[in-house]
């Protein structure tokens, strides 16, 4: 599997971490604070779903994973339906209550 959104496609991201300390001397250039690259990761979990009439097993953002759970909450049809989840199951009793 890719290391990447089954339904948005977001990925790793390369960028800078800075400490916020000031260094050594006190903010002098020589001894400043460093800036290291460093691999952001997405929030990614596998999840099961149906793709035409085969269920898949996928990784799919935390954030694309909270808006189908919404869409199931709020009766509307979302991205791709979720095989065998029983938090979803529960949601749906709660919703028509």
């Amino acid at each position: 599997m890719k290391n990447e959104c089954y339904n948005c496609g977001k990925g790793k991201l390369l960028g800078r971490q800075h400490t916020h300390h000031r260094g050594v001397a006190g903010g002098r250039w020589k001894k400043r604070a460093p800036k290291t690259l460093k691999v952001f990761s997405p929030n990614l979990q596998k999840v099961r779903i149906m793709v035409g009439a085969v269920a898949k097993q996928v990784n799919v953002c935390t954030k694309c994973l909270k808006r189908v759970r919404k869409d199931i909450v709020d009766k509307k049809v979302p991205f791709f339906k979720i095989v065998g989840s029983t938090d979803l199951k529960k949601e749906a009793a709660v919703a028509s209550k």
